[in-house]
Formats: C-alpha cells, sequence, structure tokens
C-alpha cells in the first residue's frame, strides 16, 4: 500500500517521457479499435498522462481502457469515458455500491472518514467521521453496512437504529491485527482479510505489536463465532468470492499475487496462485472475470488467471466495486480520488 513516487528531471527528459506517453496512448487506441482476431498489444508500463482537471473532451474509444487480449474487447463500452468523481481524499479504498440508497461510501483511512458519492446529483458528503480508520466496506444481505477498522482492530456492522455491533475484534483471545477487507455469503458468513498494515505506523491506524499471524477468518452469520480459514498469505488484502461461491479469490499483496481457493461450506481448500498480479482490492463480475486495482490502474484477469484488460489511471488505484442503478459502472478508489466508467458487465454480487 505504497505511494506512487515521484519524479524530477530534465527539460528534455520530460519532453522524451511525454513523447512517449503520447506514443503509447495512440497505440493503446489503436489496440482499442482493432477488429476481433487482431493481434492484441501488450498493456502500457505507466500509467495514464491524462490531466482530469482540463475540460476537454476524450476520443472515443478511451485510450485508457485498454484490451491485452481479444477476449476484453466486448467489455469495453465505445462511447464512454472515464470519469473523476473527486478528488481531495488522502489514500481512498474500500468503495462499496448501496442500491437502496443508489450511493456509493468509501473510506479515507489516513483522514479517518468514510465518503459518500450520490448518484442522483453527484454529491459527495462526508458520510462517517470518526470511522475508526476503516479500510475495506461493504453491504450484507439485510443491507447493514460492514467496515473493517484499522483503528479499532475489528470488524463493525452498522445496525438500522445507528448503533454498531462489533462483528469480531479478537482470535482466541488474541487483538486481530487490522481488518482490510469484508464480503459477505449468502449463508450469513463474513469472511474478512487482516493484514498488519494498520499497526505498522500511525497515519493509518495506530501503531502496535502485532498478537496474530496475518491471516483470513469467517464468522458465522448466525452464532457469532469466528474461525480461521487460511494463513497462507503473508498480507491478505482484497477478496472477493466467484459468481457461484464455489471459490474464494484472495489478493496476498505481501507475495504480490492473487491466490484462489475452493469453499468448502465455511472452510477453504486446495489454495493456489490465480494470478501474478500484485491486485489490493478485487471484485468479481458475473461472468467471473477478476478486477483488480493495481498498477498501472485496474487489471481485469479472466477466470482462467490470464490478464485481458487493463484500465489506466493517472494515481495509484486501491480498490474497485461494481455500482450504479444497473450495476454496470465500475467505481475505482485511487490515491486522492475517486474514478468511474462504464464497462459491458454488471457485478458479480451485491456490493
Amino acid at each position: 500500500m505504497s505511494q506512487t513516487a515521484t519524479h524530477t528531471g530534465s527539460i528534455l527528459g520530460r519532453r522524451s517521457f511525454l513523447g512517449a506517453a503520447l506514443a503509447v496512448a495512440a497505440a493503446a487506441r489503436a489496440a482499442a479499435q482493432a477488429p476481433a482476431g487482431a493481434q492484441a498489444l501488450p498493456a502500457a508500463p505507466g500509467p495514464s498522462t491524462r490531466d482530469y482537471s482540463r475540460l476537454e473532451p476524450t476520443p472515443y474509444p478511451d485510450p485508457d481502457l485498454i484490451a491485452t487480449d481479444p477476449r476484453f474487447r466486448p467489455y469495453i463500452v465505445f462511447n464512454t469515458s472515464i470519469k473523476r468523481l473527486y478528488t481531495g481524499t488522502s489514500w481512498a479504498e474500500g468503495p462499496a455500491w448501496n442500491g437502496v440508497g443508489r450511493y456509493l461510501v468509501w473510506s479515507d483511512i489516513p483522514a479517518d472518514s468514510q465518503m459518500r458519492w450520490i448518484e442522483e446529483d453527484s454529491r459527495v458528503t462526508t458520510f462517517r467521521k470518526p470511522s475508526g480508520y476503516s479500510n475495506g466496506n461493504t453491504f450484507d444481505y439485510e443491507g447493514r453496512q460492514l467496515s473493517g477498522e484499522h483503528g479499532g482492530r475489528r470488524v463493525v456492522r452498522y445496525e438500522p437504529n445507528g448503533t454498531i455491533t462489533t462483528i469480531a475484534d479478537r482470535f482466541q483471545g488474541k487483538r486481530l491485527n487490522s481488518p482490510n477487507d469484508v464480503v459477505v455469503h449468502p449463508d450469513g458468513g463474513i469472511w474478512f482479510t487482516d493484514p498488519s498494515y494498520g499497526i505498522n505506523g500511525n497515519y493509518e491506524g495506530f501503531r502496535a505489536e502485532s498478537e496474530t499471524k496475518e491471516a483470513v477468518y469467517r464468522v458465522d452469520g448466525k452464532n457469532g463465532q469466528i474461525q480461521k480459514v487460511t494463513d497462507e498469505v503473508r498480507q491478505p488484502n482484497g477478496l472477493c468470492f466467484s459468481p457461484d461461491y464455489k471459490k474464494l479469490y484472495i489478493a496476498d499483496t505481501g507475495a504480490g499475487e492473487i491466490k484462489v481457493w475452493d469453499v468448502d461450506g465455511a472452510a477453504l481448500k486446495s489454495g493456489k496462485r490465480f494470478a501474478a498480479v500484485g491486485g489490493d482490492g478485487i471484485r468479481c463480475d458475473v461472468d467471473g472475470n477478476v478486477w483488480a486495482g493495481a498498477r498501472p490502474g485496474v487489471q481485469i484477469m479472466a477466470a482462467t488467471g490470464e490478464t485481458i484488460g487493463t484500465i489506466r489511471l493517472p494515481e495509484t488505484c486501491a480498490n474497485v466495486c461494481f455500482g450504479g442503478t444497473k450495476r454496470n459502472r465500475l467505481f475505482m478508489t485511487a490515491s486522492q480520488s475517486l474514478y468511474a466508467v462504464y464497462v459491458n458487465t454488471t457485478g458479480a454480487h451485491i456490493a
């Protein structure tokens, strides 16, 4: 969870860089416009150089929607462009869509805040402050918000009457590290990752000593019992289920890869590497593709593990989710900003 480094150089160096960036953009546009079956071009190595503060129109198809494999071309909407909906956060994370309220909630971890983007008028408000330095957010099947807190070192649920219920804060008597991302299962189970990022310093929480190994947990929705489902991860981060809930994907940012397990009731089995992508937050679409916040923006992998597309952003993207009235809009929390783009698919799950 590092910030993109800035570099200085000579005027000549900057000109060379801009020239190369323009060439890459042209190549990306050609790749996106190529007919089906044509040889795909590789993804651009660096972030987008687009200046979102300017009002010049973006050509169609958007040059930062890049098909690195023909399988991604059907997901690109020809006449849409990436929009920056908001800027001003310190480290944007944890987007989750509320279908009833028609709003997106996300976290600004260092600011100890949750933000809200309202679909009706694109208004942004501060939703919760303090937020326990929350990171990942989601909604359960009863419409209640769940959040992983760095500050409280716990997973919480916000109840309809305004109270907060602690879902998990300890395992076998020891405090959790800093719950990161949360997903729910139709059987009521609450699954979450617990890396140590939030206790490594005082910027995104409170510095503390780790009491237990980084791991992934499941909380039984009926009796509240917590169990460790795997600790075969260095720093478990984002997680998501496949559309049929038979697989669980986990982004291991410590190992720089995404792993996948078979879901066996309340347990996991047959874990293996899914993709050599250092993703952060991840979501599945209805076709089983995995969309990951990963440099240079968002990387999209087919269900078989190959990277098939890239969405380039000018900032490091930490997390993504599908939302909007038709659930065909991809929201991307990227460093200081919130971005969105329409895609030709929908999210596999409710938030």
